[in-house]
């Protein structure tokens, strides 16, 4: 049994691998999509999916920032419980919005004087950690939060510590019907690339679940991910 939640990467990405429509913060898929006619037409499929994620969501403060948290007017409540990384991205308001929205807000950090320590909120929880260790908090969040399951959805660079730690379990991919291009774009697992391959026993075969056509060109690809420990 695993002493941690089980974890699902569930990302929409370009048919190229990408998960923003360019490398500035102020191109964004959520903003764009709706804008690009042979796209829009099944972006709905996406949300509705969405909506049926785990009640846990894993993203990172920087995510949560170009998504406008920092300003955005105080949101209603939500079933989910938002687990976010962060160190310098959010605000004492995008805290205060986390916790409006979320059923619990579970923030892990390492950074001392993080804003979210000025925050008196009953759903705030604070996992600190001198430096960060991603397989303790997620230990952490199974034995003290009850979280069972957890849906990740957080950028390119977190995506690929994640699963150098062995830290997710199934990928959910909805493929929207477009290529992005751009080296410098985000894709859904960045990181460090391979320099030699003595280092190929790092690479993560993945089972292939089920591959689901969808309206309007849009696919959904679900694997599991192949543990080699």
């Amino acid at each position: 049994m695993l002493n941690r939640p089980v974890t699902t990467l569930f990302m929409m990405m370009s048919a190229d691998g990408k998960i923003s429509t360019g490398a500035s913060d102020e191109l964004d898929f959520d903003r764009d999509l709706p804008l690009i006619k042979g796209v829009k037409e099944g972006l709905h499929q996406y949300y509705e999916i969405e909506q049926t994620t785990d009640l846990f969501s894993f993203n990172t403060g920087r995510v949560m920032a170009k998504t406008g948290v920092n300003e955005k007017p105080m949101p209603a409540k939500t079933p989910v419980s938002f687990v976010i990384a962060d160190n310098t991205h959010l605000t004492d308001h995008g805290i205060a919005y986390l916790c409006a929205k979320s059923k619990d807000f579970n923030l892990i950090t390492s950074n001392q004087n993080h804003p979210a320590f000025r925050i008196k909120e009953n759903n705030l929880h604070i996992i600190y950690q001198e430096t960060t260790d991603l397989q303790d908090a997620f230990r952490i969040l199974k034995e003290q939060y009850g979280c069972e399951r957890l849906t990740v959805q957080s950028g390119g660079t977190m995506n690929s510590l994640l699963l150098k730690e062995d830290l997710i379990d199934y990928a959910d991919l909805i493929i929207a019907p477009l290529f992005v291009s751009g080296k410098d774009t985000p894709t859904l697992i960045d990181g460090q690339p391979l320099l030699s391959r003595n280092e190929l026993g790092s690479l993560r075969p993945l089972k292939l679940i089920s591959c689901d056509m969808l309206e309007d060109s849009w696919l959904r690809l679900r694997y599991q991910v192949i543990r080699l420990k």
